[in-house]
């Protein structure tokens, strides 16, 4: 995964910025938050004056991450992830709490439920969703494990509001899952 400079930003998502900072300044439970922001998030989706060229190139290899903000408090993080068709994450869950908005395209997300299996654990298929554009979710762990993919034919560009500084971690993801996989 390729973390770049964020190129120059826009009046939009400087607005956004604006807008996810006085959510989270409010200083209230994670769960609470995500869906604040969320709400904020989703009404910039789709306006073709959020993201620069430079903010929705994909990487040929995977799926790539543009980081678009990191509050210099470390409270939260914006980025862009461009995703090719057929592009997928591994099995994985977050540090903080997160809130994901299709800005173009369709994400398709499966997830995860963690159970016991003996001496070890495997996982179990619990949902399939497809975010189309505009689309929002948020969450925040425990109980975020999932694995996104563009399953569409077109380039998907999602939007991905963090409880954490992604510059300084170079990632949100906590820890990926290896395990043996119940699926559908």
């Amino acid at each position: 995964m390729t973390t770049p400079t964020a190129p120059p930003t826009t009046a939009r998502l400087d607005e956004l910025i604006g807008d996810v900072r006085e959510a989270v300044g409010r200083g209230l439970p994670p769960d609470t938050t995500a869906y604040l922001v969320g709400e904020r998030l989703a009404a910039h989706l789709g306006a073709g004056d959020l993201l620069t060229e430079e903010q929705c190139e994909s990487d040929p290899e995977r799926y790539r991450q543009h980081i678009l903000h990191a509050e210099p408090d470390g409270s939260f993080s914006v980025v862009a992830l461009v995703w090719l068709p057929g592009q997928q994450t591994c099995i994985h869950d977050h540090v903080s709490w997160c809130v994901t908005g299709v800005h173009q395209g369709t994400e398709s997300e499966r997830r995860y439920r963690l159970v016991p299996d003996g001496p070890t654990a495997r996982l179990v298929a619990t949902e399939d969703v497809v975010n189309a554009q505009g689309d929002v979710c948020g969450f925040a762990p425990p109980g975020d494990i999932h694995r996104v993919r563009n399953a569409g034919s077109s380039t998907a560009v999602s939007v991905h509001v963090y409880g954490a500084d992604v510059s300084r971690l170079g990632s949100s993801v906590r820890r990926v899952y290896d395990l043996p996989a119940h699926e559908f």
